[in-house]
């Protein structure tokens, strides 16, 4: 099996930025991105979008058995995020502190490492959230 390159995996602006796009025609906003807008259908005229990031907490719970990859960082906290702009987006919660992530919480996007490919493989990053 061949492994991504990390420059191959570092070309996807997406991996490093909150991208989504948005409809021209009915103004509504997708992460991840569409290829046709769900309310004008053929009719799509879609535009890349970069969201802010900035949000507020919509669901919320704590990871406590893991999946293999993040086993090193459990327990840990997942979210899904209302960002101001519309889209609903799962991620992370990070830098909470000592204080419960809780529904209404705000939050903002911040690059963080994700996990690695074995103890000197590739490392992935990807947005998480912070509370603000």
């Amino acid at each position: 099996m061949e492994r991504a390159s990390a420059s191959l995996w570092r070309r996807i602006n997406e991996r490093y930025n909150l991208v989504g796009n948005k409809c021209e025609n009915c103004g509504k906003i997708y992460f991840p991105k569409r290829i046709v807008c769900r309310q004008c259908g053929r009719k799509t005229k879609m535009r890349e979008e970069k969201l802010s990031g900035n949000g507020k907490v919509y669901a919320v719970t704590k990871i406590r058995v893991p999946a293999q990859a993040f086993k090193d960082s459990a327990p840990y906290t997942v979210a899904v995020v209302e960002l101001e702009e519309g889209p609903r987006v799962e991620g992370h919660v990070v830098d909470a502190g000592n204080g419960e992530v809780k529904i209404g919480t705000k939050v903002h996007s911040v690059f963080r490492k994700m996990h690695a490919d074995g103890e000197e493989g590739l490392i992935y990053y990807h947005f998480k959230f912070e509370p603000v």
